[in-house]
């Protein structure tokens, strides 16, 4: 059933840059999706399964939508923020490694069935844009989101505008190679600093720590069946498992490279972690920030980026994409 916080139609700014507009944040076997108020405001919630067939998910965004529009009629837009690589349109989704579309025209094929205009986006981006808005980065001109979860989306603010590259797929900071010939990663590459500073490193570098012999913990059999997260090493590591501990430091200097890397290419003013191992961030983001620091080029003769915490949490792909989505809708002819 769907959250519904209370909620009365605005009654003097009947444009679509006063109304509300729904976010979609597609997973492969979940559809969520917000209704989210002009100021940021989630007011209401929703999700459905689906079994992951492009029929099942296109069908499930278009009867949510539809349930959705008739609760709030005055919903202007609507937003999907999607895991994969969109054309720099913003209009088809090349690839998703965990969705089944496969460079399919997605904005065309739905549009014809949504009540409302739609907007594509990568979720890093649209996570961005939202913390942009009404989170951390607010007030931030040229900053990197860092979301760092499964793997490590992220994305590029440059003057108040979303970096996408010449193509629609920058950034890729998860793929940049940081041990060559290291770990093997889905990308088909090896190396990449997603395979060290993620939920899946985490558990990787558990069990290669566990394999080494030098450690007693009551995580080695779950890492031996297979049935540790990352945030599981996370919560050992804060009750003081040393195993987990050493998976957690070897995150945070890996992080710390990344983020030097970040800081020569880019030179932020600001770095927002986001994704779901950033709850933990307590745990390394002091000795990350150190390893920045230390290695970023010209260490002790610059100003380097601030690093702060996202705000919005797991809503705020859905609040991002809905606002790109109404910011879009209110500069069309038709608004």
């Amino acid at each position: 059933m769907p959250t519904v916080n209370s909620y009365e139609p605005p009654r003097d700014d009947r444009s679509a840059k006063g109304r509300p507009a729904i976010g979609f944040d597609i997973g492969g076997t979940n559809l969520r999706a917000s209704v989210v108020s002009a100021e940021g405001k989630v007011l209401c919630r929703v999700q459905t399964s689906s079994d992951g067939s492009v029929d099942a998910i296109e069908r499930g965004i278009v009867q949510t939508s539809e349930r959705l529009v008739e609760r709030f009629p005055d919903v202007s837009a609507i937003g999907l923020a999607v895991a994969g690589f969109l054309d720099e349109h913003r209009q088809t989704v090349r690839f998703a490694p965990h969705l089944p579309w496969r460079d399919a025209n997605v904005v065309r094929r739905l549009s014809l069935l949504l009540p409302r205009p739609l907007e594509l986006e990568h979720d890093a981006n649209s996570a961005a844009w939202g913390e942009y808005r009404f989170g951390a980065a607010r007030g931030a001109d040229n900053w990197v989101l860092f979301a760092l979860g499964t793997g490590i989306g992220g994305a590029m603010m440059h003057g108040g505008s979303i970096y996408r590259g010449a193509f629609g797929t920058a950034p890729e900071f998860g793929h940049l190679t940081v041990v060559p010939d290291g770990r093997q990663c889905s990308c088909g590459k090896r190396g990449c600093l997603e395979r060290y500073c993620s939920g899946t490193a985490l558990v990787t570098t558990a069990t290669e720590l566990a394999q080494s012999g030098g450690f007693i913990s009551p995580l080695t059999d779950g890492l031996a069946a297979g049935s540790v997260t990352g945030m599981d090493v996370m919560s050992a590591a804060s009750q003081g498992d040393e195993l987990a501990k050493a998976a957690v430091d070897d995150f945070a200097f890996w992080l710390g490279r990344g983020l030097a890397m970040v800081g020569d290419v880019f030179d932020p003013e600001l770095i927002v972690l986001g994704g779901g191992v950033s709850g933990a961030a307590s745990l390394y983001l002091d000795a990350a920030k150190a390893e920045f620091s230390r290695h970023i080029t010209g260490a002790g003769y610059r100003p380097i980026a601030e690093v702060k915490i996202a705000q919005l949490g797991a809503d705020a792909g859905m609040i991002g994409v809905a606002d790109l989505a109404r910011t879009a809708a209110a500069q069309s002819p038709r608004a």
